[in-house]
């Protein structure tokens, strides 16, 4: 007879093929996150280079010199600070707009009752399968026809205040797996939906309006389509609409477009990295149900 494997060298092996697959997963996604980072560090790299140095073969991976002052000489062709305060001033209403009427078609959905109700959650899910560019004109037409709202903001906000089919879908999903009997016990003590929705549910579900905060300022602040067209004066353009226009007036300086394109995409990224934990929660707990 063979010599049969001990308990503890059973163990040994399990641990070694865990510790082995472990690494090998690191590795797997350390390599992932530089093919994901490398865009943004090229980007970066080439905003502080001089455009000899762009154009040099092969390219260099770091500055030979690090050209801070393409930044200072960007700006006085790029006005970031009222580029962004026009687009904050498009972000911030549409977001919270945005954020609460999901949030109350969301509850609506999940817990109250009326007539057509599936109907009409099957029709707002629906939506989502319509494109966008099937309504481009007719919204466009709608906008500067009939209400003259020609070169303002308003067509790039009131829209956002419909809540959005996936944004009420996933503020529907959250609140769907938090227990009714929450909302009985709060209806026996005399509490009425709206004081169910404001003192019970909302705290339950503040990943998943995070989640929906972070989804409508990504989605406008990349939103250059509809920002190009309902907007023609210089004074009120965007930072989307800016960079654009940069880039048509610098034409070969690709040293300060990269450099304007860095200071666009910061304020992205440090709204998204103060809300990732949220948002990470929201999309994994997006369709369970306790």
């Amino acid at each position: 007879m063979g010599h049969l494997p001990t308990a503890r060298t059973l163990l040994s092996s399990r641990r070694r093929r865990e510790k082995i697959a472990d690494t090998a997963s690191f590795l797997i996604l350390l390599i992932m996150a530089a093919g994901a980072m490398l865009p943004i560090w090229w980007i970066f790299r080439s905003s502080l280079m001089s455009n000899a140095e762009l154009y040099s073969y092969p390219p260099k991976f770091f500055p030979s010199k690090w050209l801070f002052s393409n930044y200072v000489e960007t700006l006085q062709a790029y006005d970031f600070g009222r580029y962004l305060i026009n687009t904050m001033t498009i972000i911030v209403p549409s977001v919270f707009g945005g954020t609460v009427t999901a949030t109350l078609c969301g509850y609506a959905f999940a817990r109250l009752r009326f007539r057509g109700k599936k109907l009409l959650f099957t029709l707002c899910v629906g939506s989502m399968l319509l494109p966008g560019m099937v309504t481009l004109i007719p919204l466009y037409l709608m906008w500067t026809r009939i209400f003259h709202l020609n070169n303002s903001y308003l067509p790039l906000i009131l829209p956002y205040f419909c809540g959005g089919a996936f944004n009420i879908f996933l503020i529907r999903q959250f609140i769907s797996s938090i227990p009714r009997e929450l909302d009985e016990a709060a209806t026996i003590d005399g509490a009425g939906p709206m004081r169910v929705l404001v003192s019970i549910l909302l705290p339950a579900i503040r990943a998943a309006i995070i989640v929906v905060a972070l989804f409508l300022f990504i989605q406008m602040w990349n939103d250059l389509l509809q920002q190009t067209i309902y907007i023609d004066d210089p004074e009120k353009f965007t930072i989307a609409i800016g960079i654009s226009m940069l880039k048509s007036g610098l034409k070969s300086d690709y040293a300060k477009i990269m450099a304007a394109t860095c200071m666009a995409f910061v304020p992205g990224v440090i709204i998204y990295l103060c809300g990732q934990k949220y948002f990470v929660e929201g999309i994994v707990m997006t369709g369970m149900k306790n």
